[in-house]
């Protein structure tokens, strides 16, 4: 018999570093997780991570258990990792911060693949690209045709 769903909680948190503390304390505490079970958990499966800001899609059942899913790390992370800048354009469309190649961007769409709605490399490529230009990112030179 399958368990009923009480609800879900997203979260971002950085790999290996959760603690009770907010935002994730009140988030799981509301929904009545056993937050340092959880903490110990995504520690654990985030070791290898160490320091990457993660997504989390968190499912509680109505006994107070939950089972949850770690994501890759957002695009907008890995683009500014990338480029090696501090954050984004505050006018993205006059001011350019950076820039990035389409190698980058096509290495960053292969590991964003799983997350994404998506079924071609060439318009995960796409995707990641539309966020490097809101970011205030130069996309340079020619994007690779599809194979």
């Amino acid at each position: 018999m399958a368990k009923e769903i009480s609800g879900y909680v997203k979260l971002q948190v950085k790999g290996g570093a959760a603690n009770p503390a907010p935002p994730i304390g009140p988030a799981l505490g509301s929904k009545g997780v056993n937050i340092m079970e959880f903490c110990k958990q995504f520690n654990a499966r985030t070791q290898d991570k160490a320091g990457k800001v993660l997504p989390v899609l968190l499912t509680v059942y109505t006994d107070k258990s939950f089972d949850f899913v770690i994501k890759t790390p957002p695009a907008a992370v890995q683009l500014l990792e990338a480029s090696k800048v501090k954050s984004g354009s505050k006018e993205p469309n006059r001011i350019k911060v950076g820039k990035v190649s389409w190698a980058q961007i096509e290495e960053i769409a292969k590991d964003k693949m799983p997350d994404l709605n998506c079924f071609t490399l060439d318009s995960a490529m796409s995707m990641v690209a539309g966020t490097a230009r809101s970011m205030g990112l130069t996309v340079e030179g020619q994007k690779p045709s599809a194979q």
